[in-house]
């Protein structure tokens, strides 16, 4: 490997957020990395789903949604995979970007979103402000077996990961567990989100642990309200496909043209709705700042009544009825006399369910129809952008004006076995990058180059270095040895170090390697001896040893540890 694919293939070790941003085909490469883990094949067991295959399209992915909210939270802090700094970063990638392109599209580096969706310092918001400016986390985007393991870690009753970990999970559980073709997926990366839109119904869109359909995205609750931030605000950098991947910064996409387009479409019908009673409550909802503008008009024993909305929406807390839907008539019952009104207060606008206004066919129509029904309100432009807003979301999507190469597309179907999938994978590795790059992402070190391993595990695992700082190597050998002998990687593929010291546990292969991490940081040179299951690791006079379970032959003279 030269320099440029070392870099890019260390990192489907690493698969920091900054890696994924700087070489995209690495995001699909870990869903296909997931797709090859028996854990996710598991899942086809679990009682949880029985019967899913007799479900319809949608059913199957709230089933899917729900087992992943039992069995992973959000985690996004700064102590599991450590820090580095912008400087380091940025000679890594200097080859690849350049920095003023950096700190325009990546949020470690500078930017900080809209305002409007990030109206707080970046750093203060994920506690870096404690540290020098110069200091970023490494936000790794975790493996499924990295997200299971989480369970070890103090804290953590179940697995865990972070919004590019939760995304490509779902998108492997979608074609594994639920059968969603693979063209039907498409997963999303901004400067500060990752997310996936699925091609069922109306369309559906993953957010961190939840999914969101098109009803629940106009709902005008405090989830869809966090949900649609991402694409109302951010620029999408990368949309990636079976087909290849888009990314806004490059001019080439390996994307099948025809899918992004689709994908286009299919997501702008997504973004946009007519305007009825329901719709224009709920963006009342989202935008309480509003509420005050406005009161409810209903009928009451044949007499209308009025209440201020603020006050009406007041009584959906802890009410399972809402305004604008089938159930507002029940949730008017149960308002008190003493709130509602017989008069109309001359300085609110009044809105019912049966308001002509609402009775249009297309939102050109309702917006004519607001204008003459509620001037004032109309010459509002904060309100009205905002409302037209909520009703139709125009994403920030990389240009379609782009150079097109499609590179070999993923065609590896639902009803294929894990074992076909991964053999149709392996004949795929010479002519696509992103198969190629699953196999280092899955961590099958019997059919990888262990130069990249080496290289992550080496330069970016900070937290095993940090673990053992105040220990002299004795201590920290026996540390490691009494560490359960168990790898959280089945067969012949390989922790790195930092997992290794998270979850406090690991096969000989991968506590060998932790140690040389810790040796390597003190500038301590040492040596490799592999006899059989036996690594050797030597240093001046000492001698420590390791045993490994793993069929694998830790690399001995073509590597120096010492230089490295």
């Amino acid at each position: 490997m030269d320099k440029k694919q070392l870099e890019k293939y260390s990192s489907a070790f690493t698969l920091s957020d900054m890696e994924i941003f700087i070489f995209p085909e690495l995001l699909y490469a870990l869903v296909l990395a997931n797709i090859m883990s028996p854990e996710i094949w598991k899942w086809r067991d679990d009682k949880w789903f029985a019967g899913i295959d007799r479900m319809g399209p949608l059913k199957k992915i709230h089933r899917l949604k729900q087992y992943i909210m039992d069995h992973y939270s959000f985690n996004l802090d700064l102590d599991t995979w450590g820090l580095t700094d912008k400087q380091t970063e940025i000679s890594r990638f200097e080859d690849f970007l350049d920095t003023e392109t950096l700190q325009r599209s990546n949020a470690l580096f500078g930017y900080e979103g809209d305002k409007y969706y990030f109206d707080i310092d970046i750093r203060k918001h994920f506690g870096l402000d404690k540290y020098d400016s110069d200091i970023i986390p490494y936000w790794k985007t975790e493996t499924i077996e990295a997200m299971n393991a989480f369970r070890f870690k103090p804290g953590y009753t179940t697995g865990a990961g972070e919004c590019v970990s939760l995304a490509t999970l779902y998108a492997a559980a979608l074609f594994v567990v639920a059968k969603v073709p693979l063209e039907k997926i498409y997963l999303l990366g901004t400067p500060l989100h990752s997310q996936n839109f699925i091609l069922v119904d109306d369309g559906v869109l993953t957010n961190n642990r939840r999914i969101v359909t098109k009803p629940m995205w106009y709902n005008g609750t405090e989830l869809s309200v966090l949900a649609r931030r991402a694409l109302e605000h951010e620029q999408i950098t990368i949309v990636a496909h079976s087909t290849g991947y888009i990314h806004t910064i490059y001019p080439e996409a390996t994307i099948g043209e025809k899918e992004y387009h689709s994908f286009r479409q299919k997501l702008s019908a997504y973004l946009e709705t007519t305007v009825n009673f329901e719709i224009f409550t709920n963006f009342l909802r989202s935008a309480s700042k509003y509420q005050k503008f406005f009161q409810l008009a209903f009928t009451c024993q044949d007499q209308t009544r009025y209440i201020r909305l603020e006050k009406a929406y007041a009584y959906e807390h802890g009410s399972k009825n809402r305004i604008g839907d089938k159930s507002a008539r029940n949730l008017y019952c149960e308002i008190d006399e003493e709130d509602l009104s017989f008069t109309v207060e001359q300085d609110r606008a009044v809105i019912a369910s049966d308001n002509f206004i609402f009775d249009q066919k297309t939102n050109t129509e309702f917006y004519n129809l607001f204008h003459q029904e509620f001037p004032a309100l109309a010459a509002n432009k904060e309100f009205m952008d905002d409302m037209k807003k909520f009703i139709h979301t125009n994403p920030k999507l990389p240009s379609s004006n782009k150079t097109f190469s499609p590179s070999h597309p993923i065609t590896i179907l639902p009803s294929d076995s894990r074992e076909e999938i991964i053999d149709h994978l392996m004949s795929l590795r010479k002519e696509s990058v992103t198969a190629d790059l699953a196999f280092y992402a899955g961590r099958h070190m019997d059919s990888c180059d262990w130069k990249p391993y080496l290289k992550a595990a080496f330069e970016r695992n900070p937290v095993s270095v940090d673990f053992f700082m105040e220990m002299d190597p004795e201590e920290t050998y026996r540390t490691l040895e009494n560490w359960p002998e168990e790898s959280i990687y089945e067969g012949n593929r390989v922790a790195l170090p930092d997992e290794v010291v998270n979850y406090k546990c690991g096969d000989g292969i991968e506590k060998a390697v932790t140690f040389i991490n810790v040796m390597k940081a003190r500038h301590i040179g040492v040596s490799v001896e592999q006899s059989g299951t036996t690594i050797h690791v030597k240093m001046g006079t000492g001698k420590y040893s390791f045993r490994t379970t793993k069929e694998l032959q830790l690399p001995v003279t073509s590597m120096n540890y010492h230089a490295l």
